[in-house]
């Protein structure tokens, strides 16, 4: 089953089905997260039958636009970290968002004018659909409600300005997320192969099999740290393949389009434009 936040044409929103072309809304939840925070939301998403539309004709919010928490991991692929030229870590490299730097699957993202090192970073997501608290790994599937595609646009400028890199990883609606969420029956992060496209050039193609903790693993660790609740989000990390790490490096810039594409999971497509 897949799951998505429309953008209504009376500027509210709504948590919908995709049954084939067309969307189900699922009434009364206004976002997939409002969806997740019912016990039963997997029965409720099911059952649904409210107002459809033709997917072609929507605009969609992300998948999940007010997460409680937005746990992110950085040097997650193999590769990506050789070509950081990084040791393979023991533990997992983490930092965190905020909802306020989410934004749709094909909303403009602005080239800041602080920061011109403007880096792609297409990721896996991992959508918790039930409290997760200090759980095994064995038990931790039973804790993910899907997955979904982020584009952790990176202000490289800012990141590396010191050792922590938050600073470079929270810039306002940088992130785009979605365009939906797959349910856990229906699609595997075993055999998916992620791709990050500029201007239609390939600069990211990399299985998420090839995950360095997996999510399983990661819903265990963090779950060991804080509790987990519906909704919230983890970015499993990029594979090889960003702006800053080619010779010579390349970054966005506006007139640019990037997109990320995960097997089974959608395209997020967005413009980088000038700010407004």
């Amino acid at each position: 089953m897949r799951l998505a936040t429309l953008r209504l044409p009376d500027s509210t929103t709504a948590a919908a089905r995709l049954d084939g072309d067309r969307y189900v809304e699922i009434s009364p939840y206004t976002d997939v997260g409002m969806l997740l925070a019912q016990p039963d939301w997997l029965t409720i998403a099911r059952s649904a039958s409210g107002s459809t539309h033709a997917a072609d004709s929507v605009e969609l919010e992300a998948v999940v636009p007010n997460p409680g928490k937005i746990l992110c991991v950085g040097l997650n692929y193999k590769g990506h970290i050789k070509e950081m030229g990084r040791d393979m870590p023991a533990y997992p490299t983490m930092f965190a968002k905020f909802a306020d730097t989410l934004t749709g699957a094909d909303d403009p993202i602005d080239a800041v004018t602080e920061d011109r090192e403007l880096d792609w970073e297409g990721e896996l997501v991992v959508v918790i659909g039930t409290r997760a608290h200090k759980v095994a790994e064995a038990d931790a599937g039973a804790h993910i409600a899907g997955y979904t595609v982020a584009n952790d646009i990176s202000m490289r400028g800012w990141q590396f300005r010191t050792k922590e890199w938050l600073q470079g990883k929270i810039w306002a609606k940088s992130t785009p997320l979605g365009p939906l969420m797959a349910t856990g029956d229906d699609f595997s992060p075993a055999t998916a192969v992620l791709r990050t496209r500029v201007n239609g050039e390939t600069m990211q193609e990399h299985s998420t099999g090839d995950l360095l903790f997996t999510p399983e693993f990661l819903v265990s660790y963090i779950s060991t740290i804080l509790p987990l609740n519906p909704g919230d989000l983890i970015l499993t990390g990029t594979p090889g393949g960003v702006g800053r790490a080619r010779d010579p490096q390349v970054f966005l810039k506006a007139g640019d389009i990037v997109e990320v594409t995960v097997d089974g999971l959608g395209t997020l497509s967005n413009a980088i434009v000038e700010p407004s």
